[in-house]
């Protein structure tokens, strides 16, 4: 495959998506040819922070995350916030998103606290990832194992994860999301 005939899935809720962790995917996949679709809950503009607190870009979603399906996408992206993956989590139809996605074989990429989606899917027995510390303990109560990289990149299981730590590890995180989709 190519980054060009690639389609990306960015799932958040409509608040508290730490601003840089959604938005440069967002525009940097695109910028490299991809077609990504950002999908919140609902169809109202998702609001984004910055540090978890302080006020953030406004973006308009291109769909809700219960409309669509892991058949029509290459790749699952989950940007941390707190309170975005704290929500996110919980919800059904995105425990259900990411499930499809690894019984599928495709990959998921999560940033900072993105991986407590696959916590609560429980798609992480045997896989090794990072993740910003506060969730590494839930990570391995999880049945992970938690390392502190920059990126990690995990194939076991059958199915690729990506994961990054924080902000400042977006371009090592973008640029493991671009080679697996074959930049």
């Amino acid at each position: 495959m190519s980054i060009a005939a690639a389609k990306v899935l960015i799932i958040t809720q409509n608040w508290g998506i730490e601003e840089t962790e959604m938005t440069r995917p967002l525009r940097e996949l695109r910028e490299a040819g991809a077609a990504v679709t950002l999908a919140a809950l609902t169809a109202d503009p998702v609001e984004t922070v910055q540090h978890d607190r302080f006020e953030g870009e406004t973006v308009t979603p291109d769909t809700t995350y219960d409309a669509v399906s892991a058949d029509d996408y290459d790749l699952l992206v989950v940007p941390g916030g707190t309170t975005n993956v704290d929500r996110l989590r919980v919800n059904p139809a995105a425990i259900a998103l990411a499930k499809d996605f690894a019984a599928a074989g495709k990959p998921i990429a999560a940033i900072c606290h993105g991986p407590w989606l696959l916590v609560n899917a429980g798609l992480l027995p045997g896989k090794t990832l990072t993740s910003c510390r506060y969730i590494a303990a839930d990570i391995e109560n999880a049945g992970g194992s938690h390392v502190d990289e920059q990126v990690h990149v995990d194939d076991a299981n059958g199915w690729r994860l990506i994961t990054s730590r924080k902000p400042d590890d977006l371009d090592a995180f973008i640029g493991a999301i671009k080679e697996t989709l074959g930049e």
